[in-house]
C-alpha cells in the first residue's frame, strides 16, 4: 500500500489503542448530524450520511449516539458547521489535505495553524496542494465477500476506475461523479460495505526516510487531534520498517 490508504491504516490500528473515544464519537456524531442536515435523514437515500453511519459503526459507536444525532438534525438543534479545506505542507516537502467543521472559522484557523507549525510543517494557500489530489469515491468490502476476479468484474461494470484487493479485502475506486451509482451497485450485489466515502486521494505518493516519516506521522496527529478536523489526507509513502514499527 501507499500514501493515503497506507497512512490511514497505521493511524486507523494505532488509533484503536491511543485516541480518547470521546473525541472520536464527537466527531463521528458531528458528520453524522452535518450530513443529516445538509440531505434527507434517511441513510438508504443518502450516501453521505450512509458513510457517517457506517464510519460510526466501524468505531462501534453506539446506535443510541448514532440515531442522536440524526434527531439532532431533523429537530433543528446542534450547531450550524462550516465546511472548511485547509492546505499545507509537512517535513519532506509531504502534502497535507485537511477536513474540518466549525462553528467558529477564526478559532479553527488558528488552531490548524499551530498544529502545523508546532510540528515542523506549514499552512499553505488553498488550492497550493490540492492539485497533487483527486477527489474520489472509495467503496470497501471483507475480503470474504467476493475473490479478487469477481470484484473487479463487478467494479468495472458498475463503472469503477480501480480496484485493489488483498488479505484484508477490497477497495474499489471511482470517480467522485460516479460515487453515487458505483456504491448502488456494489452494495446491492455484496451487501453493506465495510468504509465508504468520498476522500482525497494522492496520485503520487513521495518515499520520505524513516525520521521524516515519524516527523509526519506526529504532525497528523496533533492535526488530527484538533476538535474541529475531521479527515486529514497524505501524499508520503512510509518504509516498510517504519510501518512494522508502527504496528501496521
Amino acid at each position: 500500500m501507499a500514501g493515503h490508504s497506507q497512512f490511514k491504516n497505521i493511524m486507523h490500528r494505532k488509533g484503536r489503542v491511543d485516541a480518547v473515544r470521546s473525541k472520536l464519537f464527537s466527531k463521528l456524531a458531528r458528520e453524522i448530524t452535518v450530513a443529516a442536515k445538509l440531505g434527507t435523514p434517511d441513510p438508504a437515500m443518502n450516501p453521505r450520511l450512509r458513510a457517517a453511519v457506517l464510519a460510526a459503526r466501524a468505531e462501534n459507536m453506539p446506535k443510541d449516539n448514532i440515531e442522536r444525532a440524526i434527531k439532532k438534525a431533523t429537530g433543528g438543534e446542534g450547531e450550524n458547521y462550516e465546511e472548511i479545506r485547509y492546505e499545507g505542507y509537512g517535513p519532506g516537502g509531504a502534502a497535507l489535505i485537511v477536513e474540518a467543521q466549525t462553528d467558529n472559522r477564526n478559532r479553527t484557523a488558528s488552531d490548524v495553524r499551530s498544529a502545523f507549525t508546532k510540528s515542523g510543517g506549514s499552512l499553505a494557500e488553498t488550492g497550493a496542494v490540492a492539485f497533487m489530489f483527486d477527489r474520489v469515491g472509495v467503496i470497501a468490502f471483507p475480503p470474504e465477500v467476493a475473490d479478487a476476479d469477481t470484484m473487479l468484474e463487478a467494479a468495472i461494470e458498475a463503472g469503477a476506475d480501480d480496484v485493489r484487493s488483498d488479505a484484508d479485502g477490497h477497495e474499489v475506486t471511482c470517480a467522485q461523479e460516479a460515487y453515487g451509482e458505483v456504491s448502488k451497485a456494489l452494495e446491492a450485489r455484496f451487501g453493506e460495505p465495510r468504509r465508504t466515502g468520498l476522500i482525497w486521494k494522492a496520485q503520487n505518493a513521495i518515499d520520505v526516510d524513516d525520521e521524516t516519516g515519524e516527523k509526519l506521522i506526529r504532525l497528523v496527529e496533533v492535526i488530527e487531534d484538533q476538535d474541529d478536523v475531521q479527515n486529514v489526507y497524505v501524499n508520503f509513502s512510509l518504509s516498510d520498517a517504519l510501518m512494522e514499527k508502527m504496528g501496521a
